[in-house]
């Protein structure tokens, strides 16, 4: 592949944003999980997340409840309002941006993710790759079967019936004792399957990942590949999460992309402009020329 209009740069740090992100994310779940807690043990939280529960942050609680709230104009037994509106902030992202919850918000996406570069420093390069891909591919499509069920089955019955199975609720709920035995199953085969595949909730169970991967489809920014200055290395391949062949692509598509930018000329491709989240049409060749000789 032609260089001219590409320059071999220096890496950037540009993941701290993210992980510092992340971790915000992480942190102000947790306090609200155990807020309640804490304040009955005269521990002094927050003020503004007192109140709050995970039943009120959480956006597949509202994305599940609008068949009920449009049909009887009431919401699923324990979703508040609140999830709601984070369904719909959720959902404007989604189409501006792809799944960014799923990359840069979601706490037990993060967990996976730090868990996972426990398991590369392990494996190395067999890290992620221990799954056949004859048998990968198709298991990527089992978090829309979860979809489907987990939204049926609330329709039906009017409660919140991915809660028991839901291992980002157990990972908050774990030490309170009110956790489902098929839930807690879950989260340990999460945990311990991140140390071998990344992100494996995310790629094949996830029914909120699996809503947010559509909008891949037809997203605003998105990550594009500049053909003309991509010199075929292969590092947005390695880089990214959730085994996207980006090197093949001109715009990703791929439902199971989570916008994390790993892939991007500011983070793991050499070549400056030559993996970017952008929106619209790719710049071309004179383009990225210009750009080179200003």
């Amino acid at each position: 592949m032609s260089t001219v209009a590409g320059k071999i740069k220096p890496k950037k740090a540009s993941q701290w944003v993210r992980r510092s992100i992340q971790v915000f994310f992480l942190v102000l779940v947790a306090l609200i999980a155990t807020n309640e807690t804490l304040s009955e043990r005269g521990i002094e939280t927050l003020s503004f997340i007192k109140g709050a529960s995970l039943h009120a942050i959480c956006p597949f609680g509202g994305v599940v409840s609008f068949w009920q709230l449009f049909t009887t104009g009431t919401l699923v037994k324990k979703v508040h309002e609140s999830a709601v509106a984070l369904s719909i902030i959720g959902l404007a992202l989604s189409v501006l941006f792809g799944p960014v919850i799923c990359g840069w918000i979601c706490p037990l996406g993060s967990v996976q993710e730090w868990l996972g570069s426990l398991g590369r420093k392990l494996f190395h390069r067999r890290y992620n790759t221990f799954v056949p891909r004859s048998i990968d591919r198709p298991l990527r499509y089992l978090r829309y079967v979860v979809l489907i069920w987990v939204s049926y089955m609330t329709i039906m019955t009017g409660k919140l019936f991915f809660q028991d199975y839901d291992p980002y609720y157990i990972l908050f709920n774990f030490w309170t004792g009110e956790v489902a035995i098929a839930g807690a199953l879950i989260l340990v085969a999460t945990l311990i399957g991140s140390l071998f595949i990344e992100r494996p909730f995310c790629k094949y169970a996830c029914p909120y990942g699996a809503f947010q991967g559509l909008f891949n489809l037809f997203r605003i920014f998105g990550i594009k590949r500049v053909a003309s200055t991509c010199i075929d290395c292969k590092a947005c391949d390695r880089a990214c999460p959730m085994n996207i062949e980006v090197s093949t692509s001109g715009t990703v598509r791929d439902h199971q992309c989570i916008s994390c930018l790993k892939c991007t000329s500011e983070d793991s491709c050499p070549v400056e402009a030559t993996v970017v989240f952008a929106a619209g049409a790719m710049p071309g060749p004179a383009a990225l020329a210009e750009k080179e000789a200003v």
